[in-house]
């Protein structure tokens, strides 16, 4: 071995040392400063990471660690359960970018479209099942997780089954159609010792954590006031989603559920009563059994007011600003699949000052779907359990019940969960890297 070829790896395993210690020493591993006889380009091999030193100069940000996946053998395997336009437009594709998690089967109502699309992500059609054959996905042992993405008035039947199948599920929001339906899927999953998440992809969404941060760490003074609002065009009248006996609402549990977690989620507390106002234009046969507006006003322990409003019949629009004395937060394209900016407002001297807060953008659902991935494999509650999606139906309820009366609706926290802070929610989700 030459002299020049020995010292290259002794620089090596020293530039790996030095990086552990800063990784388990809790800072970025990155940010270590190795001398300049370490290969910089070559990095160093430490648990299941290539640590790399910061290469960039003192003028720039540190930049993340390399990404560093699970090996196939080791992810959780997941069965799409649904194959509609949300899980062929987002969510398969967002197995590409998961380090946890991999596709392994999917389950639909449609065999032709099934085959096809199993052929498209590289699946023998031996992995698809029909919504008849969860026996028969039990038996799949590659398959420890299920993602529920069909109309909302099944994924109570689907949750049930899955659990009783032996499947960890992650369920899309709303979780149901109903609480006591909530309850019961909570129940099956409970007894059948499973998790159960739902899929407020927004709540591991990096700028919506950031704002949520941001907020709660007060350096603009106390959430005063919080506009919400999500809305689009709606059209094809045709659609599940206006079809109460499938979606169980309207603009409420579809989008305007968006608003109504994301205040909930950003203050960490729950609303003490909620005020409503629902509207349908009585000349457009599209919402003769949901609504295409509604606005709703939430008022909290902290004396913090939000106003919602979710709209089936505006152009596209979906903004969270969080009002403060000292200034005002304001995340634009915030219940986005993506497109995501925060500003900052607040006084500077004379003059009044707007920056922006530059981050990477991820893939949410796929930040998602790791997280729950890493709660199965760590025995870990999820952060949005089943519990954070019944005190959303339960909140629904009361929303459409003010707008059928006109008057207020007194709620509260979720019964057994307690006042504290995120009481319904689990611990953080981990910094995805």
């Amino acid at each position: 071995m030459a002299d020049d070829e020995r010292f290259s790896r002794r620089s090596l395993l020293a530039a790996g040392g030095a990086l552990a210690g800063a990784a388990l020493g809790g800072v970025n591993a990155q940010a270590a400063t190795p001398g300049p006889s370490v290969p910089a380009d070559t990095g160093a091999v430490q648990g299941n990471r290539v640590l790399f030193p910061n290469w960039r100069g003192s003028g720039d940000p540190t930049p993340p660690p390399s990404p560093a996946p699970q090996p196939p053998e080791q992810r959780i395997g997941y069965c799409v359960v649904g194959l509609g336009r949300l899980s062929l437009d987002e969510i398969l594709p967002a197995f590409g970018e998961t380090k946890r998690s991999r596709l392994v089967a999917l389950m639909s109502g449609s065999p032709e479209k099934a085959k096809l699309v199993a052929r498209q992500h590289g699946l023998h059609e031996d992995a698809v099942y029909g919504y008849d054959e969860w026996d028969r996905l039990k038996q799949n042992k590659q398959v420890q997780a299920v993602y529920v993405v069909t109309p909302n008035a099944v994924h109570r039947d689907n949750v049930v089954a899955a659990s009783g199948a032996g499947k960890h599920v992650l369920c899309e929001k709303p979780m149901a159609v109903s609480s006591p339906e909530c309850r019961e899927m909570i129940e099956a999953c409970a007894k059948a010792g499973m998790k159960l998440m739902i899929a407020y992809r927004c709540q591991y969404e990096p700028f919506n954590r950031a704002l949520t941060k941001a907020v709660r760490g007060g350096s603009l003074g106390k959430a005063r006031l919080i506009q919400a609002f999500n809305g689009q065009t709606t059209g094809l009248p045709e659609q599940w989603r206006l079809k109460k006996v499938l979606s169980g609402g309207g603009a409420l549990p579809d989008i305007g559920l968006y608003c109504l977690n994301g205040t909930r989620a950003l203050l960490g507390e729950e609303p003490e009563w909620v005020q409503a106002i629902a509207y349908s234009p009585p000349d457009d046969p599209k919402f003769k059994e949901v609504e295409e507006t509604i606005t709703f006003t939430l008022r909290f322990p902290s004396g913090t007011i939000a106003q919602c409003i979710a709209s089936y019949g505006v152009h596209e629009s979906r903004a969270l600003t969080v009002h403060t004395q000292a200034g005002a937060f304001d995340l634009q394209n915030a219940f986005a699949y993506r497109g995501q900016r925060l500003f900052v407002g607040r006084a500077e001297g004379k003059n009044e000052a707007r920056d922006e807060k530059i981050l990477a953008h991820k893939n949410q659902f796929a930040l998602e779907i790791d997280h729950f991935s890493r709660c199965i494999q760590e025995n870990l509650k999820p952060r949005t359990p089943g519990e954070e999606g019944l005190q959303d139906q339960i909140l629904m309820e009361a929303i459409y019940e003010s707008a059928r009366t006109g008057a207020p609706v007194k709620t509260g926290p979720l019964p057994g969960t307690g006042s504290g802070v995120d009481a319904t929610r689990g611990p953080e989700p981990e910094e995805a890297g």
